[in-house]
């Protein structure tokens, strides 16, 4: 919504109200109705007098405070909320998800890929999917990027990645005509503290099962150039690049040296 002056926030704000208020003054009605409560009861219970519950059903009901309008909603049942609607400024709960996925996919779009999102690596389960996938037809590559904003259970999620790689495997067979899709995984891993540390604390572990080269892998995902030789592979991202030519790798860096080592 674009910023309102003091005097249209103010119109606005009244119109709201009118509106609100005229709704809920109806709820009142029927809810008092359905009780079979007069007027002049439901006051007495509230400590409102009769011509003030008929100003509130008429929709006037502004200027009663807020301990009045609670009082009524407790003695006719009717749980009254006040709530602020959804800030438009809320990140989603993926955010750090999506921000990885957002920057592989405009990587993929600059460097000439097909992509998906969320690709599915067992059709008939859309739950069983890759964050991204990168289409090379001229190469007859299949890329799956799996984005990781905070490892958690490091076995378990490379258990995850092995079998997707072995779905996404027969699903680039069958989108061959006779010769069929390498398939290549590669983590992006987004660069936090923690995310360092345990990479830090456990170098054989990621060394043993990230051999690729994590400086080949921003080639293959930038230029499109062949990923590098080892079919699993992690790089980190500390930032979003902006959309300029030429900037694209720069939301790229290492992990550690020891993910460079074929």
């Amino acid at each position: 919504m674009a910023r309102l002056k003091r005097p249209e926030l103010t119109a606005e704000a009244r119109r709201r109200n009118r509106e609100q208020l005229a709704r809920a003054g109806a709820d009142v009605r029927g809810s008092r109705r359905r009780r079979r409560l007069t007027q002049a009861r439901l006051g007495q219970r509230v400590g409102l007098s009769q011509s003030s519950i008929s100003q509130i059903e008429l929709g006037l009901g502004g200027s009663f405070s807020l301990d009045s309008w609670q009082s009524i909603a407790i003695a006719l049942d009717r749980p009254l909320r006040l709530e602020f609607g959804r800030d438009s400024r809320e990140e989603p709960v993926d955010a750090g998800h999506l921000v990885i996925q957002e920057l592989i996919l405009r990587l993929g779009r600059q460097a000439g890929y097909g992509r998906a999102f969320e690709l599915a690596t067992r059709p008939a389960d859309p739950s069983r999917s890759a964050d991204v996938g990168l289409r090379d037809d001229r190469h007859r590559r299949l890329l799956l990027i799996e984005a990781v904003n905070s490892m958690g259970d490091i076995g378990a999620a490379v258990r995850s990645s092995e079998r997707k790689r072995a779905e996404a495997e027969s699903l680039g067979a069958a989108l061959g005509d006779g010769e069929g899709y390498a398939v290549f995984c590669c983590w992006v891993v987004r660069a936090t503290l923690r995310n360092r540390a345990l990479v830090s604390r456990y170098p054989e572990v990621f060394a043993a099962r990230f051999p690729g080269s994590s400086s080949g892998w921003i080639q293959a995902l930038t230029a499109g150039t062949a990923p590098p030789a080892g079919r699993v592979s992690c790089g980190a991202t500390s930032r979003l690049p902006d959309s300029s030519p030429g900037v694209a790798a720069d939301g790229f860096d290492r992990v550690t040296s020891v993910l460079d080592k074929a």
